[in-house]
């Protein structure tokens, strides 16, 4: 497999961002990035079962996220599959973060959004 670079996977689509943003703190279960992802964006972005583990799967190819050997106390957790997210992915988010910080603040942008909302 050939090594990719962070710029590689710039810019992130929303929800893988989202995604990396929810790991960035602890690992998760499906239902949890799901839930976590809802709080997050105040119900922007919801996913359904389908589009979040397609998204895992590609995340997993790409290397950005691996399965966790964590497991849930309570029974029956022990049969989910946790997430976290891996170094690569930790650069890519981190790299996504600063690129998005410099949109935000080029100038102009704030007199743009001033524009539009006064």
């Amino acid at each position: 497999m050939t090594r990719r670079s962070t710029n590689d996977f710039l810019p992130l689509k929303p929800v893988d961002l989202e995604l990396l943003l929810a790991l960035a703190g602890e690992d998760r279960h499906g239902y949890g990035l799901v839930q976590e992802i809802s709080e997050h964006t105040n119900g922007l972005i919801v996913l359904d079962p389908g589009n979040l583990y397609r998204v895992i799967k590609r995340m997993l190819a790409d290397g950005l996220i691996e399965e966790s050997a964590t497991r849930g106390p309570e029974p029956g957790e022990e049969r989910r599959r946790y997430y976290r997210i891996t170094a690569i992915g930790g650069r890519v988010l981190a790299a996504e973060l600063e690129r998005l910080r410099t949109l935000v603040s080029a100038p102009g942008t704030k007199a743009a959004a001033q524009r539009f909302t006064s």
